[in-house]
């Protein structure tokens, strides 16, 4: 185990002391796992935990996420459990792509790997293709429109848009390494896979990648693809869904293999 990820691990368990939870499952999530950080990249940790049975049995409301401030680099951050398979039953991306994580910190019980199980059935096409447009359409208005443009910016829209791709080709979850989807969609020995592979390299020396004359061959490629996944998006089915009797098993059982029987109820 490296020196940070020792101190990630470290800051996880201050978090279950702190807290009264216990994690369940964590991982790094943001340019790290999907393959292009850059030298001065924060490590961005999210994590999925459980509270004690006693918590959930209230009539309020309560905080269902646990943040820490960014400090050496480290984001930290959680979703308790109830928060990510309502989620999960969205097919919330961002959640996926976790479950899935190169760099995985924690796994504690059976849940992450009962959730992946149960993933290919409430993949839902429709809705991660929505997220992935809207989160390359958000980035390209941005940040790649004029004559200068900020480079590094280049893989923030280049990966959704892929990953759009991606569910198009395959009906699937993309693949949240960022290569292994320029490997598999774009054609080996073209342009713009040159330009890519690039800008990739730089990216990886440490470049600064700060704003430069903005990149034609990505940018039409990109102005392409927006456009045409704007149309094709309508016409994605939603998935099959009904998983929710199965999840309200998954909670119940985490809770009983997590704490046992309640601590106020002995």
């Amino acid at each position: 185990m490296s020196p940070v990820s020792r101190q990630i691990v470290e800051q996880l368990k201050r978090i279950e002391e702190e807290e009264d939870v216990r994690i369940l499952y964590a991982c790094e999530s943001g340019s790290r796992a999907w393959g292009f950080p850059s030298k001065d990249s924060d490590y961005d940790v999210r994590f999925i935990y459980i509270r004690p049975v006693e918590w959930y049995l209230s009539i309020f409301e309560k905080r269902d996420v646990i943040e820490r401030p960014i400090s050496d680099k480290l984001d930290i951050n959680g979703w308790d459990l109830k928060k990510a398979l309502r989620l999960f039953l969205k097919s919330n991306p961002p959640l996926l792509e976790w479950l899935q994580s190169p760099i995985p910190y924690m796994e504690n019980g059976p849940v992450a790997g009962l959730i992946r199980g149960i993933a290919p059935r409430a993949f839902s096409p429709s809705s991660c293709m929505h997220h992935y447009l809207h989160m390359a359409k958000g980035n390209y208005r941005e940040y790649l429109q004029g004559e200068r443009v900020k480079i590094k910016k280049y893989f923030y829209v280049l990966r959704p848009i892929l990953a759009c791709a991606w569910i198009e080709t395959y009906g699937g979850m993309p693949p949240i390494e960022f290569l292994t989807l320029v490997d598999a969609l774009v054609p080996n020995g073209s342009e713009l896979k040159g330009v890519i592979l690039d800008l990739l390299a730089r990216k990886m020396a440490g470049d600064e990648l700060d704003y430069e004359p903005r990149i034609e061959r990505i940018n039409e490629f990109l102005e392409e693809k927006l456009a045409y996944y704007e149309r094709a998006v309508l016409g994605i089915k939603p998935g099959m869904g009904g998983q929710e009797h199965r999840l309200d098993e998954l909670f119940r059982e985490a809770l009983q293999v997590t704490w046992g029987t309640s601590r106020t109820g002995g």
